[in-house]
């Protein structure tokens, strides 16, 4: 009967995590999936596989990533390495001096583009960088901050909890807003 009969499963049982797919409409991100898709197929190359990855992430984790953090971790020993961001590079004012850099992003602001070649750098696409570094080789993988936004400061444990360091969503942060005021003799006055 119909109530004895299990779940036809394949062979293989069930999956219950499929990878993540962008949802992107734009045609340069969906050409560029592809191509990585292809190239962590066929190459043996973690570096490509963790590309993949991040270009199928949400855009809340693909934060942009400033040019003095840029200038910051590609000092030292990274000189003569291509920068790779997947996501958007973006310009600081705070950054006086811009060396020399070789960077790859999904997109440049048109300041931060401006002050990399005027050093006598280079900004690259990721389908350039795949003819130039096909397996990674002599990149660094850089990420901005997925932490910083502004939405973060109110998640975590409750404010007002010891140990809290949350924001709470208080329109501000006067006498006049949530003290207890005129219901406490401590806030004002006790009614």
């Amino acid at each position: 009967s119909l109530a004895e009969m299990g779940i036809d499963l394949e062979a293989g049982g069930r999956v219950w995590s499929k990878p993540r797919v962008s949802k992107s409409e734009n045609p340069y991100i969906r050409l560029l999936v592809k191509l990585y898709r292809f190239l962590a197929r066929r190459t043996d190359s973690k570096f490509n596989k963790v590309i993949l990855k991040r270009l199928n992430m949400t855009r809340k984790s693909k934060p942009p990533l400033s040019l003095s953090k840029l200038v910051k971790f590609m000092a030292k020993k990274k000189e003569g390495k291509i920068a790779v961001v997947v996501g958007t590079v973006t310009d600081d004012v705070r950054q006086y001096e811009v060396p020399k850099l070789t960077v790859c992003a999904l997109r440049f602001t048109e300041t931060a583009r401006a002050r990399i070649t005027k050093a006598g750098g280079e900004c690259l696409t990721f389908d350039k960088l795949a003819l130039r570094s096909p397996l990674g080789k002599g990149t660094v993988l850089l990420r901005g901050p997925v932490k910083a936004r502004e939405a973060e400061r109110y998640f975590g444990r409750a404010p007002g909890v010891p140990g809290s360091h949350t924001k709470q969503r208080v329109r501000s942060k006067g006498r006049k807003f949530e003290k207890a005021r005129g219901k406490r003799a401590s806030r004002g006055y006790k009614a």
